[in-house]
């Protein structure tokens, strides 16, 4: 798995918090924990250049861009509400004990199962 990446560890991200983290190739991520679960997604907006992990997550699961208020569903990166159209890229995380990574090699399990 080359695409094995680092991202937190758990006690470094509060429950409905969203942090931007970059990764080694210079990838933005957001990574979100949403009751316990942790989620990475590309932090750049489809709709317009604008940091996601700058936005406030909303109605349980879904991140409201703070540039136009467009919402993505964060387990699967569909775009929810315009004016984003083109879903978000997510990524695989894998949980090690109180380590938290993103597979950058591999979409998130909502998002395989949505297609």
């Amino acid at each position: 798995m080359n695409g094995k990446v680092f991202l937190l560890h758990r006690a470094d991200l509060a429950e409905g918090q969203v942090r931007r983290v970059d990764a080694p190739n210079g990838c933005p991520l957001a990574v979100y924990n949403i009751d316990g679960r942790f989620y990475a997604t590309h932090d750049v907006c489809t709709h317009a250049t604008a940091s996601l992990s700058e936005g406030e997550i909303i109605d349980g699961d879904m991140i409201a861009c703070p540039v136009h208020d467009g919402q993505f569903h964060i387990p699967s990166g569909q775009a929810i509400a315009f004016p984003c159209t083109v879903d978000l890229r997510t990524y695989r995380v894998l949980e090690e004990g109180d380590d938290i990574y993103a597979d950058l090699d591999q979409e998130s399990e909502a998002a395989q199962s949505a297609i």
